[in-house]
This record gives structure tokens, C-alpha cells and sequence, in this order.
């Protein structure tokens, strides 16, 4: 049962448990990675040879990582299975996060992620076994309610269901608590409300934009005006990436503007690029920075994240970010 007492902080090997400061509060995806490197060019109908990782992830257990790696205080929401994935992905995210809250779910498996990388370490395919994640359901969050309404802010990636989606949009603008949306796929987006004036941020990509919008970004003028038509749903503050062009970032009153991607020539793994810059951004928009600072710190986290063969970089601490920030933003 949750209750009011202070904070305490393990960094190895044991579980941060409850906290009266106002957390941050993460809802979504956790399940164990399978990263599969081809060696060559990859071919379809036959073998292929590989080299394989494996790790922990899922993209709402990826940023509560990110962010308990600097030092904010993070609870995460989810659902499990009864396996030996759970134990790896409880071992690897406890240090960063309170994991009270994720439910067991009897005669499910935990989620799990299979990527095949490029030899250029591009995906190539993935593959998801996610049906776990359809009992993230509004009963449950209801049931973690007095939890919510002390979050600082709420992160939810859409591996959750439409209507769970629509239950947080209400319980946000209800209880005055900022809201971000963080997509996992352009099938997904159909999870997404039209209405979203109770979002704070959305961090999209342009596969994704191009789903939901129903159009298609041909050039940069097109990418813009994709920002205005997100902006024009009611959402307050929305980035959409398109990989190494870079971004594009709008908010309701401060117009538009576009951001070019850090040069990466020696990428290791994509893998978590995209959960990197949504944790960026949300550290320093928890913090007050700017719009312009704001973006910054999602691609250098980004850009890090990019040249670790870890789909969270391991030797990300707030120190550490800090001198990455003020060695790259001139």
C-alpha cells in the first residue's frame, strides 16, 4: 500500500521504495530485448548470421531509467508475468525506480522485444509480443489514483489501451497534472485521442505523424505545418523527429522552429535513440530550461544513447549529462 514516507534512494541492487515528493510517474511498456546484429547485408527467405545482446526495456520503463539514472525520483506502472524475464527486468530497472506498482498479471507472459539491426546498426525489423500490456487498463490506474494525483508529472507510452489513454487525458486536466504522450509505433497511434488539449508534450516521430494526420511529409514545409496541425489538436507542447534531419518543436503561442540532429558518423545501436530524447527533454522541461535548451538536452541524450551499444547508456548520471550538455551546446 502506498504511503507517505521519505524517498529512499538504493543505487545497486535493491528497489526504491515510496515517496512523498511529488514523483515522477511512468505507464507503460516493460519487457526484455532481444537485439539480433546482422553480419552482412541481410537477406530475405534464407539465414542470416548474427551476432545477439539481450537487455531490459520497453519505452516507458526505458525513460523511467533515463530519468532515475539522474537522480529524479520515478514510480513505474506496468504489468508483469510470473517468469524469469520479469526477475531480469526487476534486477536491471530497481536501482532507478519504485516497481511497487506494477501488477501481476496470472497466465501472461511478460512482454518481450526482438529487433534485427543492420550491419549499419539500423533496424531492420521488430518483432512484439505485447498483448500483456491490454491490462493496463483504467481499473488499474484507478486503483493507483492517490498515487497519480501526486505525480509531478505523468509519462505514458502507447502500448496501453485507447481507453486507458482517455482515462489519463481526464484525470490530468481534472487534477492539474502535466501529461506526456510518448508513442511506440505508427499501428498505435490509432490509441491516441483526437482531443488533446490535456497533453503537455507529445513526442512523435514523422512515420507516426503521417499515420495519424492522414498525410504524407514530403518536404520540410510539409514537416512544419505537421507541427501546427499537432499543435491545433490542443496539445501544448509537441516535437516530431525525423531520425538524423533532425527535429521540429512547436508550443501554443511560441511559434515553430527546427533543430538539426548532433553528426553521429560512428553509430553502435538506434536501439532506445528515441526514448534518450524524451527523457532528455523531460529532465530539463522538469527543470524550467527554455524551449531551445529544452530540445538540446533530448539530442544529446539522444546522441549519446546512439554511440552506447546499451539501449540506456550506463554511464548516464546528472554530472555526467551535465558535462556532455556543455561539451556539445556551445
Amino acid at each position: 500500500m502506498f504511503n507517505s514516507k521519505t524517498f529512499v534512494l538504493c543505487r545497486r541492487g535493491c528497489e526504491k521504495i515510496a515517496s512523498t515528493v511529488n514523483p515522477i510517474i511512468c505507464i507503460g511498456g516493460a519487457n526484455v530485448d532481444r537485439k539480433l546484429y546482422a553480419k552482412y547485408e541481410i537477406a530475405s527467405g534464407t539465414s542470416n548470421p548474427v551476432k545477439s545482446s539481450r537487455t531490459v526495456g520497453g519505452v516507458a520503463r526505458n525513460i523511467a531509467e533515463n530519468l532515475g539514472r539522474l537522480d529524479e525520483e520515478v514510480t513505474f506502472i506496468s504489468v508483469r508475468g510470473r517468469d524469469s524475464e520479469w526477475q531480469e527486468i526487476y534486477d536491471a530497472s530497481s536501482p532507478y525506480m519504485n516497481l511497487e506498482h506494477v501488477a501481476e498479471i496470472e497466465n501472461s507472459s511478460t512482454g518481450s522485444y526482438t529487433a534485427v539491426l543492420d550491419r549499419n546498426g539500423d533496424l531492420s525489423i521488430a518483432l512484439a509480443d505485447m498483448d500483456i500490456f491490454e491490462e493496463i487498463t483504467p481499473a488499474l490506474l484507478e486503483k493507483n489514483s492517490d498515487l497519480l494525483k501526486l505525480a509531478k508529472c505523468i509519462v505514458v507510452d502507447l502500448n496501453c489501451p485507447g481507453e486507458t489513454i482517455e482515462y489519463l487525458c481526464s484525470f490530468a486536466s481534472e487534477n492539474n497534472i502535466p501529461l506526456i504522450i510518448i508513442p511506440v509505433s505508427s499501428p498505435k497511434m490509432k490509441r491516441l485521442p483526437m482531443d488533446l488539449s490535456a497533453v503537455s508534450w507529445l513526442i512523435v516521430n514523422k512515420d507516426e505523424t503521417e499515420t495519424f494526420l492522414n498525410i504524407t511529409l514530403n518536404d520540410d514545409k510539409d514537416w512544419k505545418e505537421s507541427v501546427g496541425k499537432w499543435l491545433d489538436l490542443g496539445v501544448k507542447n509537441v516535437v516530431v523527429t525525423n531520425g538524423s534531419k533532425g527535429v521540429i518543436a512547436g508550443s501554443q503561442g511560441n511559434g515553430v522552429r527546427y533543430y538539426p540532429a548532433i553528426e553521429t558518423p560512428n553509430v553502435v545501436d538506434v536501439t532506445g535513440a528515441g526514448d534518450s530524447f524524451c527523457s532528455g527533454v523531460i529532465y530539463s522541461w522538469l527543470q524550467n530550461k527554455e524551449l531551445d535548451h529544452v530540445i538540446q538536452a533530448g539530442l544529446v541524450n539522444s546522441h549519446k544513447t546512439i554511440l552506447s551499444k546499451h539501449t540506456v547508456r550506463q554511464e548516464l548520471t546528472r554530472e555526467q549529462f551535465k558535462l556532455d550538455m556543455e561539451a556539445i551546446i556551445k
